[in-house]
């Protein structure tokens, strides 16, 4: 139990780890080095989906379990993003005011951690040992540069590098929340461990390829994203084989 709450915490507080670089930054950040720190994470989960949850599932509970459950993490992400307007955070040429563009943005990206947060809980409930701990670090990975890139939109909207880097620590909190109920719904019901790990890594699959690798590639940086992408999934196989 308490592993999972220092998994989910860490994997939560990584967000606002990532926003504090903007207390001390001064200038702008070009399209180029948001692109690969987003292709890298996008790196990170795929080695973590198709490595840990993935393999985890099929050994626990067979192909139908993992196809069940990667289809309706897919889904479930599908229903997020139609219900809560999507603003790319770097794209976006919308002419929305300020109030209603930073309230969506905020929405958005706090509903994106739900099934981040989950992800972290069902691995902990799962019987490998490391399972739990591997995600942990892979979404906090993730988080760190979601949490710069969100404080990052709310300065350029005049809001106080303060505030933004309060409010972006915020957007990572319900992970915590998440991360509590997906282990108590998988640790307390065996029979649904291999859906729940099928249904993160299909969550982080849609994550991976609807959103990451598409923002990454929209300025025309694709072969830097592209390398960057490489680097972020070697880097994630070999953490590992080490631990």
């Amino acid at each position: 139990m308490s592993e999972v709450i220092f998994g989910s915490v860490l994997s939560a507080l990584s967000t606002g780890a990532g926003a504090f670089i903007i207390l001390f930054m001064r200038g702008s950040v070009t399209h180029r080095w948001r692109d690969v720190l987003l292709a890298f994470t996008a790196g990170i989960m795929m080695a973590a989906s198709t490595m840990g949850l993935i393999p985890e599932a099929l050994s626990l509970g067979g192909f139908f379990p993992l196809a069940i459950g990667i289809i309706l993490g897919v889904f479930t992400l599908t229903l997020l993003e139609k219900r809560i307007p999507h603003i790319d955070l770097e794209h976006s040429k919308s002419g929305i005011e300020f109030d209603e563009k930073a309230l969506l943005i905020i929405s958005a990206i706090t509903l994106h951690n739900i099934p981040e947060g989950l992800s972290v809980g069902v691995s902990y409930a799962s019987s490998t040992e490391d399972t739990g701990n591997l995600i942990a670090f892979a979404i906090g990975l993730q988080n760190a540069p979601e949490g710069f890139l969100v404080a990052l939109f709310l300065v350029n909207q005049k809001i106080s590098k303060l505030k933004a880097f309060i409010i972006a620590t915020l957007t990572g909190a319900i992970e915590i929340v998440s991360g509590l109920l997906g282990f108590f719904l998988t640790a307390y019901v065996a029979n649904l461990v291999p859906y729940g790990l099928a249904f993160a890594a299909g969550a982080m699959l849609f994550i991976i390829y609807k959103e990451l690798i598409p923002e990454s590639h929209g300025d025309g940086n694709e072969r830097t994203s592209t390398y960057s992408f490489i680097t972020g999934l070697l880097f994630m196989i070999l953490l590992i084989e080490l631990f």
